[in-house]
């Protein structure tokens, strides 16, 4: 499996319809992210960019993950496929009954 960077630009006005969407769209990103598919999700300042790390076997495939945004008609997709992500793993202890 490999991880890709996907770019994606947005447009310089949301209109009410965008807007009414955001919240579906928090809930399939989180479902992404839950299900391994996502690796991260990031929203520049302004509002204009916004990047997630997919993991996926192939562009295809991620364009089928992205297929699945419902502001997917709203974002312009640049998709980079990456040699490594290195990115921080929070490790948690094994809980004990003892």
């Amino acid at each position: 499996m490999s991880q890709f960077m996907v770019e994606f630009e947005l447009p310089g006005e949301f209109s009410e319809r965008f807007i009414s969407k955001i919240p579906h769209q928090r809930v399939k990103v989180n479902q992404l992210l839950e299900d391994g598919k996502i690796q991260s999700y990031a929203l520049s300042m302004d509002r204009q960019r916004l990047w997630c790390v997919v993991n996926a076997d192939s562009e295809i495939e991620v364009m089928q993950i992205i297929g699945e945004f419902p502001l997917k008609d709203y974002m312009k997709p640049y998709i980079t496929e990456l040699m490594f992500n290195n990115a921080v793993v929070l490790k948690v202890p094994a809980f004990s009954l003892n």
